[in-house]
């Protein structure tokens, strides 16, 4: 299983990366973890966006799923488009809603029928098998309907905690995960507002609460001084732990 980062940047792009968006390859299976500004871009440099397999989203914030009308674009339009196979989408309640008014071009058009055989929506469930994988998801502590997700194939596991504040169900669905890629998007202060995101601090905890292989930190904002962050979930996790970077592969290795 393979790991790759289309973007990483927090609440947004920045000048060295698009936002939250990881393309995952188990097996012969390829999906797409949250889709945000600029990474459909990014995914073209990596795999046919014809070859996914699925997209699922952690939740609806547009850093996380801006670029979907960019692949509805692609998917419709593309004059190289193979016969039409709907593609799974995965995510909270109301995401076919939201997309279809991200997608229509006024209030007219929106609700006629844009993603018929375009798409199958999904809402989130425990657990669902998505071609060679088992995801499994848990919700988290996040403004609007939110969701941790892991990817199982093979007896090596991925876990994506997608936003999140202090949260034990990210605990427990990380729980002896081969990786963690968690979200840090602030140094530890003792103002840091609750129910958002992680500090650096947190996300070490929160590896080591779940005893999991190797920690990857991401959805650091550009503002941020992202090696704080860094030395931040160093202090707080024993294992290795890494800043990804866009572009970046990473090996999913067994613990």
């Amino acid at each position: 299983m393979k790991l790759v980062v289309l973007g990483c940047s927090g609440s947004g792009p920045g000048p060295a990366s698009p936002a939250s968006g990881y393309l995952v390859e188990a097996g012969d299976t390829r999906l797409v973890l949250d889709l945000g500004n600029g990474t459909f871009g990014a995914l073209q440099r990596f795999v046919d966006p014809f070859a996914l397999d699925a997209v699922v989203f952690s939740h609806l914030h547009p850093d996380h799923c801006a670029d979907f009308s960019a692949l509805s674009v692609w998917r419709r339009y593309h004059p190289a488009a193979p016969p039409a196979v709907p593609l799974p989408v995965y995510g909270p309640a109301e995401a076919e809603d939201r997309f279809a008014a991200q997608y229509a071009p006024g209030a007219a058009q929106r609700g006629s029928g844009e993603f018929a055989g375009v798409y199958t929506f999904h809402t989130h469930v425990p657990r669902t098998a998505v071609g060679d994988v088992v995801l499994r998801t848990a919700a988290v502590d996040h403004p609007c309907e939110a969701y941790a997700l892991r990817v199982e194939h093979g007896g090596r596991s991925l876990v994506y905690s997608g936003d999140t504040g202090p949260c034990e169900g990210l605990v427990e669905l990380a729980r002896g995960a081969d990786v963690f890629l968690c979200e840090a998007s602030w140094p530890h202060t003792p103002d840091m507002p609750s129910g958002v995101h992680l500090s650096g601090r947190q996300a070490g905890e929160h590896a080591s609460a779940a005893g999991v292989g190797t920690l990857l930190i991401t959805h650091v904002p550009a503002w941020i001084d992202a090696q704080a962050v860094l030395a931040e979930a160093k202090g707080a996790f024993d294992g290795p732990v890494e800043l990804v970077r866009a572009d970046g592969e990473y090996a999913v290795l067994r613990n």
